[in-house]
């Protein structure tokens, strides 16, 4: 009530109904941007379930460890190595 009071004092009783005519719209914008954020969320929360238990075709059935990664790999082996073991070995 005070703070109405403060208001009509400030800005006089025909500017007060335009003030709180641009307040509601700004509320209501407000909001309505606020409910638009919230449904995208939750949609692209409900894609990201159904994506996770009706995996696409074709796709491996664990998406944590790449295909390249379950194949059996050749030794890396540096330069340095490759030479020291090179001179190691006995002459034939």
């Amino acid at each position: 009530m005070v703070v109405f009071g403060a208001a009509l004092l400030l800005f006089g009783p025909k500017k007060l109904p335009e003030l709180a005519r641009g307040l509601g719209k700004g509320i209501r914008e407000f909001k309505k941007a606020s409910n638009e954020v919230t449904e995208e969320l939750e949609r692209t929360m409900e894609e990201r379930e159904s994506t996770t238990k009706n995996p696409p075709e074709g796709s491996s059935p664990d998406h944590s460890v790449p295909h390249a990664l379950n194949e059996p790999s050749s030794p890396v082996v540096s330069e340095h190595e490759q030479h020291s073991a090179e001179h190691s070995q006995p002459p034939k």
